[in-house]
């Protein structure tokens, strides 16, 4: 699954590349953006170095902090602790899908330079993070399916069945359903695999939706050479990629990866805001944020992956969380985890008055 993420990263890239230097396009009149006292490119450049080494660094901080939590008790994944953590990174994420992804490609896709008819007449940006969330649905329960029938022929038959056929077919028994009402017994080898494989589609959808959003956003601070804006907007994305980064490396976690994909799935999450602020940055002289191909490509790119995050924070992390027993059976454990959702939810919403 690795390697597919790798394809996946490098047909992403592709498209930025070709798209980009589409951007390059004249801007209209209109749209030409204002100089004032803040716009200076020689002083842009060292924030925007500073940028890229800090935010690689509270990526990496961000993403990996949770792959070593199994070496400290209390944030062990079975227990409560780590549940709570789990749920205020879930709220960190659905916060970026509402509050960050699609404000900016509502604003990109309404912008003044773009025409009229057709982007001020239809309103693209629900329109595409609609679409993306059916395709992620799509793609979620596909990927499953394949993984699970796949996973079942490999593990059925190595199930032990020392009461006849009763315990094999247990082993088909979904996690989600098995309750505990068969006394004495263990949930079945083939369920857990079942929730394994659960875990690792999770992971690669999700890390899908934060590159795509995490290239743009670096391209767009690269790109800018507004002093007064880059100094606030580092200070933001540093905190934003820290705590997106620590839900991500909660799913990695869960996904028991090997330790290799482990390092490949956490390297590109680290690298992709880096890297598109460097690309901006090469391209900061003729690239022009408010160009139309720029605005759309951006707008387009932002809404399919806020609608990814959003069905990823409410469908496969909220809502498998919350409907499941552990939660299930502790109405305390469940008022905490509300708090902590609200509270790294509401942590993000203040970020987006910066970021």
């Amino acid at each position: 699954m690795a390697s597919l993420l790798v394809k996946i990263f490098s047909i992403f890239l592709i498209i930025i590349c070709i798209f980009t230097p589409q951007a390059l396009s004249v801007v209209p009149e209109e749209c030409k953006t204002e100089t004032d006292g803040c716009t200076n490119k020689e002083k842009a450049l060292p924030l925007k170095i500073i940028a890229i080494f800090s935010i690689l660094i509270a990526s990496i901080i961000g993403v990996c902090s949770p792959l070593f939590t199994r070496s400290v008790p209390a944030l062990n994944p079975e227990r409560s602790l780590f549940v709570i953590v789990k749920c205020f990174a879930s709220g960190i994420i659905l916060a970026t899908g509402f509050m960050h992804v699609l404000p900016d490609s509502f604003d990109m896709l309404t912008s003044k330079c773009l025409k009229e008819n057709p982007w001020h007449k239809f309103p693209f940006t629900g329109f595409v993070a609609m679409l993306s969330a059916i395709v992620t649905l799509i793609v979620d329960s596909i990927a499953t399916s394949i993984y699970s029938k796949k996973s079942n022929n490999e593990v059925i038959p190595d199930v032990a069945s020392p009461v006849g056929g009763r315990q094999q077919d247990m082993a088909v028994v979904n996690v989600g359903h098995f309750h505990g009402h068969h006394h004495g017994l263990k949930p079945a080898q083939g369920a857990v695999d079942q929730q394994l494989l659960r875990n690792r589609v999770i992971a690669m959808v999700l890390e899908l939706g934060i590159v795509v959003h995490s290239v743009v956003i670096g391209l767009s601070l690269g790109a800018s050479n507004n002093t007064c804006t880059i100094k606030g907007l580092v200070a933001a994305l540093c905190f934003h990629q820290m705590f997106e980064g620590m839900g991500l490396g909660g799913c990695i976690l869960q996904a028991e990866y090997k330790a290799m994909k482990k390092f490949t799935m956490a390297f590109f999450f680290s690298v992709t805001t880096p890297f598109g602020t460097a690309l901006g940055i090469a391209l900061s002289n003729t690239y022009k944020d408010n160009s139309p191909t720029a605005l759309i490509t951006e707008g387009l790119l932002n809404a399919s992956s806020a609608g990814l995050l959003i069905y990823m924070a409410l469908v496969d992390l909220l809502s498998a969380e919350f409907m499941g027993q552990k939660l299930q059976g502790s109405i305390k454990l469940q008022i905490k985890c509300y708090a902590a959702v609200l509270l790294g939810a509401g942590f993000m919403s203040l970020m987006a008055k910066w970021a």
